[in-house]
């Protein structure tokens, strides 16, 4: 008789994909909803990535790194205390889901896949943010689509929000019991 898996005792979900996927939108109608804390991955970057990003010069493995583990850590932080929690970040590689899912049985990926051409037409309208349209084809190159193996699901992003979002949290009282 197979034991079904343990929920964790809380969840966090990690909200995934290219720059211009709809992370943050969704991230945070999704913490509207459930009343959880909500950090924007992108706040964790190393002046450095910033500035390297905003010249139009894609990230490096070595370059993410020190980030993907700021991030662990923080969720790792919220594990402790016990505190769910809704973060985004491209989480574009596996090793990259690994390293965040490493000690940390609280995460849920939701990838939010978005056509190019979408991608694309979002990217040159959005003003004020240092990821640059130019990023794009470097950020589609390096993406490895979430795996049936890694806790989530994939999202269409370009539905409307509240589409989006209701799928990820029918997904989640699925997959993790969760109460909203």
């Amino acid at each position: 008789m197979d034991t079904p898996p343990s929920i964790p005792a809380t969840t966090t979900i990690v909200v995934m994909g290219v720059s211009g996927s709809g992370k943050t939108s969704a991230a945070r109608e999704l913490t509207r909803q459930l009343g959880w804390e909500y950090i924007e991955g992108d706040d964790l970057h190393p002046a450095a990535n910033v500035a390297k990003m905003a010249a139009g010069t894609p990230l490096d493995d070595d370059d993410r790194w020190p980030w993907l583990r700021e991030i662990a850590a923080v969720i790792g932080e919220h594990e402790a205390a016990g505190t769910d929690l809704v973060i985004t970040c491209s989480a574009l590689k596996r090793s990259y889901r690994d390293l965040l899912r490493d000690g940390h049985p609280s995460v849920w990926f939701a990838h939010v896949d978005v056509p190019r051409e979408v991608l694309a037409e979002r990217l040159a309208q959005r003003k004020g943010h240092f990821m640059p349209p130019s990023l794009l084809d470097s950020q589609l190159a390096t993406l490895e689509r979430l795996g049936e193996d890694e806790p989530g699901d994939v999202i269409a992003g370009d539905a409307p929000l509240e589409e989006t979002v209701a799928k990820v949290l029918g997904d989640l009282r699925e997959e993790r019991q969760l109460q909203s």
